[in-house]
């Protein structure tokens, strides 16, 4: 019996961390990093990300992202991409995806959420709103003229 409660209580406390993972970094290359309740963490292979989390790339950067319900996002060099919101059921495939790219070029290819819901994924950028209908997608916001990158 105690055993079991112990189990019970590790699961229960375990269930809120999971259900907060949003997705993996698989690839990082040069200048990557995810910021976090004011913290800057290394993006590095295997960093879990969560809701609210921003990705940002520099020059010589770039990251690939695996979701929960397996959309892949490509962050390319430059960017600074923002995880606004995001849930996926992974019973029933329902949930919604809601990102923003303030900077740089982002290349995606929906997951489940879309195939459940083609109005679940939307990516912002300052001048447009993108609802993702499709499968695949290229974006690219560029630095208004003489801003520094």
């Amino acid at each position: 019996m105690r055993k079991a409660c112990m189990v019970a209580a590790v699961l229960l406390l375990a269930g809120p961390a999971m259900a907060a993972e949003t997705g993996l970094v698989k690839v990082s290359r040069g200048a990557v990093h995810v910021e976090r309740d004011g913290r800057s963490i290394p993006a590095t292979v295997g960093t879990s990300l969560q809701p609210a989390d921003v990705i940002v790339t520099g020059a010589d950067g770039s990251a690939g992202i695996t979701f929960a319900d397996n959309s892949l996002v490509s962050v390319g060099p430059g960017s600074v991409f923002s995880i606004d919101r995001y849930a996926f059921d992974s019973t029933t495939h329902a949930g919604e995806f809601q990102g923003t790219l303030t900077r740089g070029r982002l290349a995606a290819v929906s997951g489940k959420l879309v195939q459940q819901s083609p109005e679940s994924m939307k990516i912002r950028t300052p001048s447009a709103v993108m609802g993702v209908r499709g499968t695949e997608f290229l974006v690219q916001v560029d630095a208004p003229q003489g801003a520094a990158r």
